[in-house]
């Protein structure tokens, strides 16, 4: 369970006034947690002991470098998403409160800065793609002329990045592209019912943009070499499909398959006890719970005792909440979706991110090529 102290405790803990500490939080460097009083701040102690060690390490370029690529200090500005006390921002909108009503498509209009009407016209972009592995249906299906540097034209490259996020649908979907919104797309092609439709919008709204994730992170150095948005995208496909990133679902999948819904303590201990972790619980941005499978899971939760359940015995085994991992393979669990489907949606959610970071890593210019700390042997 996260531990927490007051403005004094971690000042005292840094060595620092609590000026200081407060310049770290508008650095971004540490992070403050609300309470129940308004005027009051917590911080995670674990936290704090990060920051503390990397103060007393100083500025050798080993432990600079670690401490960067780590859940560490920030490496380049950003105005896309924001991060901050528990919370996620896009473009500086609550994406809790923005998941209530928007659809993707206005969420990533919001993200890209780019014309709304061009990038979701109502032409939709072509023919079916071909079925197979998702990377590579998309990567078949799509070509980097529309997105490519070349394409001066904000209408232009907004339609391509539109026609992107319509056939990753399709590819994950299996059916044919169309104008339809996507959630309503997806609805159409798994049989959803009108309130099902909107739990898979609200979820695809959900994963849009994460900051400098690993796919994230990805798409903007693909980017920044002059590559194509596409190129961009295809990068984040491959990077989230990664058992530490997007596919942890698989993970959280093969967990759920091996719990005994009338005792799923016991499963629960014998995965954490064969495997020293359970996957889609935990999130180092968010120690008190990760929002976005707060709202996900609500309404689950509140139908479905086992799952009640099976949240409990997970909480009180590692003392963690539900990440957005495991939200997802619950709500496609609960909606009956095919198999997969749960990377599905949050690939097809994230495009919009990737594409953000992409434009945003364009218009900012540079090759992002960051230096190494050499360990081996001496030449």
């Amino acid at each position: 369970m996260t531990a927490y102290l007051t403005a004094a405790d971690a000042a005292a803990r840094l060595g620092v006034s609590r000026q200081t500490l407060y310049a770290y939080v508008s650095r971004g460097l540490i992070e403050a947690h609300p309470t129940d009083d308004p005027r009051v701040r917590a911080y995670a102690a674990e936290a704090i002991a990060r920051l503390a060690e990397a103060r007393r390490r100083g500025r050798r370029p080993r432990d600079v470098a670690r401490a960067a690529l780590d859940w560490g200090l920030p490496v380049l500005e950003t105005a896309v998403t924001l991060i901050r006390d528990g919370r996620l921002f896009y473009r500086g909108t609550d994406a809790v409160v923005l998941a209530e009503t928007a659809t993707l498509e206005e969420t990533a209009a919001r993200l890209w800065d780019l014309p709304p009407g061009p990038a979701f016209g109502p032409d939709g972009p072509g023919a079916r793609p071909q079925g197979g592995d998702l990377l590579e249906a998309f990567a078949a299906a799509t070509s980097d002329a529309p997105t490519a540097l070349a394409q001066e034209d904000p209408a232009g490259l907004a339609a391509g990045c539109g026609a992107l996020v319509r056939i990753l649908a399709a590819c994950v979907t299996g059916a044919a592209p169309d104008a339809r919104p996507v959630h309503r797309h997806c609805a159409a092609a798994w049989g959803l019912a009108p309130a099902a439709a909107e739990a898979v919008r609200q979820a695809l709204v959900l994963c849009a943009d994460h900051e400098l994730n690993a796919s994230g992170f990805t798409a903007r150095c693909i980017a920044s070499t002059g590559a194509s948005v596409r190129a961009a995208v295809v990068g984040g496909l491959a990077a989230l499909s990664g058992g530490r990133h997007g596919g942890a679902t698989d993970r959280v999948e093969a967990l759920w398959d091996g719990l005994d819904p009338a005792d799923p303590g016991t499963a629960l201990r014998h995965w954490i006890a064969g495997h020293g972790d359970l996957p889609g619980f935990g999130h180092p941005l968010y120690p008190a719970g990760d929002p976005r499978a707060a709202v996900l899971l609500a309404p689950l939760l509140a139908d479905d005792p086992h799952l009640r359940a099976a949240v409990a015995a997970a909480e009180a085994s590692t003392g963690a909440r539900p990440s957005l991992d495991f939200a997802l393979v619950a709500l496609r669990r609960h909606l009956g979706l095919p198999p997969g489907s749960a990377f599905g949606v949050f690939a097809l959610g994230r495009s919009a991110g990737w594409i953000a970071q992409a434009l945003e890593q364009r218009r900012a210019g540079g090759l992002i090529r960051p230096r190494a700390v050499y360990v081996g042997p001496e030449p």
